[in-house]
C-alpha cells in the first residue's frame, strides 16, 4: 500500500506536510495527456489525473448533511482519493460529495481515476436499496449526467473490482 502524490507542491493545507502523518516519498506524473492532464499510473491500466473541477458532470444530488464533513477530510488529508469518473463525459461515478466539498474549498483542480465505463467489465452498477428504483443502467447514468439533471442521493450504487489508490495531494496544489 502505498500513498501517491503529485510534485512536490506548497504544502499549504495537507496534514502530511506539517508532520502529523508520516512521510511518504513523492511519486512524479509521468506524462501529460493532449488536455494537458499530468498523469501518474496507479495500476494495471489504471491511471489517475488532475482534471479541472468544471469538466466533471454529477449524476446524483448530495446529501447536504455530509457536505461539511467532507469538506473538514479534505482540508485535514488533502486529496486522499480520487474521483472515478468515466473518461469520455465527465460523469462522477464515485465522487459527488467530494466533488462539491471541493467546489465548496475552491479548488479548481481535482484528482480523478478516468475509466472507460460503458466497456469496462470490472465496473457495475446496481441501486441502492431504498432508493425507489428496481434497476439503473449505465446507459441511464450517462443520459442523466449529460441531460443536467440529478437523480435523488444514493440513487446508484457503483461496484469496482480494482482497488482506488491512496493519494496525498496537498490542496495548494489544486486551488
Amino acid at each position: 500500500e502505498q500513498d501517491f502524490h503529485f510534485g512536490e507542491g506548497t504544502g499549504g493545507s495537507c496534514p502530511c506536510r506539517r508532520g502529523s502523518r508520516p512521510r511518504v516519498p513523492r511519486v512524479e506524473p509521468r506524462g501529460q495527456t493532449a488536455a494537458g492532464d499530468h498523469v501518474l499510473e496507479v495500476g494495471p491500466g489504471l491511471h489517475v489525473v488532475l482534471r479541472d473541477l468544471d469538466m466533471l458532470l454529477g449524476h446524483e444530488e448530495v446529501i447536504e448533511d455530509r457536505l461539511g464533513t467532507r469538506v473538514e477530510k479534505l482540508r485535514w488529508r488533502g486529496f486522499y482519493k480520487p474521483i472515478i469518473v468515466d473518461d469520455a463525459t465527465g460523469t462522477i461515478l464515485d465522487g459527488h460529495h467530494k466533488t462539491a466539498a471541493s467546489r465548496q474549498l475552491g479548488l479548481s483542480r481535482v484528482a480523478v481515476l478516468p475509466v472507460d465505463y460503458l466497456d469496462d467489465q470490472r465496473i457495475a452498477v446496481d441501486v441502492w436499496p431504498g432508493c425507489g428504483r428496481d434497476r439503473i443502467t449505465k446507459e441511464e447514468v450517462i443520459a442523466m449526467a449529460a441531460s443536467g439533471g440529478l437523480f435523488p442521493p444514493k440513487t446508484s450504487r457503483h461496484v469496482f473490482t480494482f482497488e482506488l489508490p491512496k493519494l496525498s495531494i496537498p490542496l495548494d496544489d489544486l486551488a
